[in-house]
């Protein structure tokens, strides 16, 4: 096969996004992207599928003069989103939506990964398919089952996400944190139930629960530094049956976020202590869950970035657009937290849609734009 043109690219990625796939569950989508990587040239590839992350795919392009191994990853799963965009080729799965992108994310790897199998690379460089990043972990999972080590595993690691509020192409960057770690957050209030005519043979947990409620808003307001950020939203409160029966059982759930893994960790312990006093001074049961899985803040590796970040905004073909962080959650800050790398915008020119959004309609042109400017990138990494 040759080097695939901007159409057949569109092509991949409309049949990609047809069959969108929950997480780990991803095993259609699996078998395209196989299709198409064993029709590339296979003189420099190893391909792998590994049993411990079967819907997961590594490939291996051997380098000329390798002196390091570069990682690219891109994530291929989907969400739980009925399509509402009118697409020919809209989702052929009720209920599930490549509402993030991925589908551009995937083709634009292939587009990579298809121009490297026809020109050797200076480096070796290995590209990871990778399930379950919207739910499930699927970067945690891969890094403690071992898929990224050997021969496989990366020094470096770039990935990207995709951006409607940025135009068709764009590569928006920025030093520092790109995305922030989110936590989940359960809490669970025991008290005693009883009659709302007697409140003193009972304990309420509604009342504790509202006193509670206030007090975690205090923690970013009083408990972190105001120049530094992190978000405290608790979306879901449930306790009760009926108006006049006292609630002995309350349950409040929410999410943490951070851009950085030591605040997050500071919020973490600031939640415990006030759970703890609710505790004491209601005196009822509090148990707090907080999970967070992969989903680690986005920390660019300083050096990596410094070099991408020049690299694009040196290039007169690239619209390079630095950007603030976002309060997203993304798994790839587990794997920069364990190497180091960089993560980056690639715009979708779709300003009136969100990510997550039911009508996301990424603009195409971004496929091939995106592949040239991550091409040019990698070509120079591997040169200096």
């Amino acid at each position: 096969m040759a080097i695939l043109s901007e159409d057949e690219l569109i092509q991949i990625r409309r049949h990609l996004h047809e069959i969108p796939e929950l997480a780990l569950h991803e095993q259609e989508t699996h078998d395209y992207l196989l299709e198409i990587i064993k029709g590339f040239k296979q003189d420099y590839l190893t391909i792998e599928v590994p049993k411990e992350l079967p819907t997961a795919i590594l490939v291996l392009i051997k380098g000329r003069n390798p002196q390091r191994t570069i990682g690219y990853r891109t994530d291929i799963d989907a969400l739980r989103v009925e399509e509402k965009t009118n697409l020919p080729y809209s989702s052929k799965h009720p209920g599930v939506m490549h509402a993030c992108g991925h589908d551009i994310h995937m083709t634009v790897a292939l587009g990579l990964l298809n121009y490297f199998s026809e020109k050797q690379p200076q480096d070796n460089l290995l590209f990871f398919f990778q399930p379950a990043e919207e739910s499930e972990s699927g970067g945690k999972q891969a890094y403690e089952k071992g898929v990224l080590q050997g021969k496989f595993k990366p020094d470096e690691f770039y990935g990207l996400h995709d951006n409607p509020e940025l135009p068709a192409g764009a590569i928006g960057c920025r030093m520092g944190t790109l995305f922030a770690g989110t936590t989940e957050v359960n809490i669970d209030l025991w008290g005693k139930g009883g009659h709302a005519a007697f409140p003193q043979n009972a304990n309420d947990t509604v009342v504790a629960a509202a006193s509670l409620i206030m007090q975690i808003q205090t923690i970013i307001s009083r408990s972190i530094d105001p120049i530094q950020s992190g978000v405290i939203t608790l979306g879901k409160i449930e306790a009760g049956t009926i108006r006049n029966v006292i609630a002995g059982h309350a349950r409040i759930e929410g999410t943490i976020r951070g851009l950085t893994q030591k605040m997050i960790l500071h919020i973490d312990h600031r939640l415990k202590d006030v759970c703890e006093g609710i505790a004491r001074s209601y005196n009822m049961k509090v148990k707090l869950d907080l999970n967070q899985g992969g989903y680690w803040p986005v920390e660019n590796n300083p050096k990596l970035t410094k070099n991408f970040i020049s690299y694009m905004k040196n290039n007169p073909k690239v619209n390079f657009i630095e950007t603030a962080p976002k309060m997203t959650g993304e798994d790839f800050g587990f794997l920069l937290a364990k190497f180091p790398g960089t993560m980056f915008w690639l715009g979708v020119g779709d300003p009136g849609a969100q990510l997550h959004s039911a009508t996301l309609k990424p603009d195409e042109k971004s496929v091939q734009r995106g592949i040239d400017a991550i091409k040019g990138f990698l070509i120079n990494r591997m040169e200096n």
